[in-house]
């Protein structure tokens, strides 16, 4: 059963409720925002980048659900064609659903998405290296770690080291 669903502007507020309800558990995993960036209005400026990205081929902005209820978001970000065929997943489960499933089901409704729909040759990924929990959800997808990348992102105010991860299309 699918958890991700193609976001919407109307999907703004309830984004931004549970960015602000979970703020401090999900901190240590993001840059450093401020405090607009936690609103409906900039959520639903956020959201209406993407769907133009999405129209534009270069973005798939997903949420994720239990029933109808939204408790994360997952991005394909950087679709890129020619050559390369790829993207990057990106995505944040909230911290009351986790452990459950649901970051793992939404990963494959994407990998399903980018290798069938899209026929995406590559997927990437990346986590920081203390966070075991992400990189369990993309091994159980097929994902394997690749490398390390120094100081990759700039992740609760300073640079961290990342483990490179990806997935190829088998079907290529």
């Amino acid at each position: 059963m699918r958890v991700t669903r193609i976001a919407t502007v109307d999907d703004a507020a309830a984004v931004a409720d549970l960015l602000v309800t979970h703020r401090d558990s999900l901190a240590p995993w993001e840059p450093l925002r401020e405090d607009d960036w936690f609103t409906v209005d900039s959520q639903r400026s956020l959201l209406e980048t993407s769907l133009r990205g999405y129209d534009q081929g270069t973005t798939v902005p997903l949420v994720i659900v239990d029933g109808t209820e939204i408790i994360g978001r997952l991005t394909l970000n950087g679709v890129t064609r020619g050559a390369l065929q790829s993207a990057a997943v990106g995505y944040w489960v909230s911290p009351t659903r986790q452990g459950r499933g649901f970051a793992t089901r939404a990963v494959a409704d994407a990998v399903a998405l980018a290798f069938g729909e899209l026929h995406l040759h590559r997927l990437q990924a990346e986590t920081m290296l203390h966070n075991t929990g992400s990189q369990q959800v993309l091994l159980r997808n097929g994902f394997r770690p690749y490398g390390v990348a120094p100081e990759y992102l700039n992740i609760a105010g300073r640079w961290q080291d990342h483990v490179l991860f990806h997935l190829l299309n088998p079907s290529w």
